[in-house]
């Protein structure tokens, strides 16, 4: 009988806002597995300290690359693709003989993250069961004290990793906006937000939900964020 792979989705940080399953299914877990960058015990695990059973097996998956090599490289997908393959043959290792195993994702699995990469090549090798869990940006937005978007308001969601000129314009465009992905790429966010004349409302969130929650307004923001960072730009639209 084959073992089932959970996508475990551990919401913007906190641990009580998990998901009772997602709670019930970490602290119950005999393997455990988490992505993190090499040297550093890394975020998901982090999030989860003193949940696992004292037996718990981990299986820390470490990056090759994340900042070392720019996307456009060939040779950033071929390391990635190569480390997502690794990655699969331990975890479909693990289900074939029988064993279940938790894969921890910080926000929604099926939501930016890297476990994404893992269902496209697992599901046809295992069973795959996937938890949902509150994203980043609604921990964000809810940090704000303000809602989001109103009445016929668009929600944009983008990257800070896009070129200026592409970000600048889908800012300009939106009524309400989420930037995830911010790091380094801050002073391009900068320059893109005001050229689009919107630096009076964007606020940047950093560490949402945790204790080290902060916001500021972007624009007295320092030049490169905590990995745990949103920009939010939110609606005015229609209200009764």
């Amino acid at each position: 009988m084959s073992g089932t792979i959970h996508g475990v989705g551990l919401g913007p940080g906190a641990q009580d806002l998990m998901s009772v399953r997602a709670d019930r299914l970490i602290r119950s877990a005999r393997h455990i597995a988490y992505f993190r960058k090499a040297g550093r015990s890394g975020q998901a695990r982090g999030i989860v300290e003193g949940m696992l059973r004292p037996d718990a097996i981990e299986f820390p998956m470490e990056y090759p690359v994340t900042t070392e090599i720019p996307f456009t490289d060939p040779r950033y997908n071929e390391a990635l693709s190569a480390f997502y393959a690794d990655c699969t043959a331990h975890l479909h290792r693990l289900a074939a003989a029988g064993e279940d195993v938790v894969v921890l994702c910080e926000g929604d699995p099926f939501f930016y993250g890297s476990f994404m990469h893992l269902h496209s090549r697992l599901a046809d090798l295992a069973p795959v069961r996937i938890i949902p869990g509150i994203t980043g940006m609604s921990g964000a937005w809810t940090a704000s004290g303000t809602p989001i978007s109103w009445g016929d308001d668009v929600l944009t969601v983008l990257m800070a990793t896009l070129p200026e000129q592409e970000l600048t314009r889908r800012i300009h465009d939106t009524n309400a906006l989420v930037v995830m992905k911010i790091g380094r790429n801050l002073a391009k966010l900068r320059r893109a937000v005001e050229a689009a004349g919107k630096q009076d409302c964007a606020w940047l969130v950093e560490y949402a939900t945790m204790d080290k929650q902060r916001l500021t307004p972007l624009m007295e923001a320092d030049s490169v964020t905590a990995y745990f960072s949103i920009l939010l730009i939110h609606g005015q639209g229609r209200r009764p």
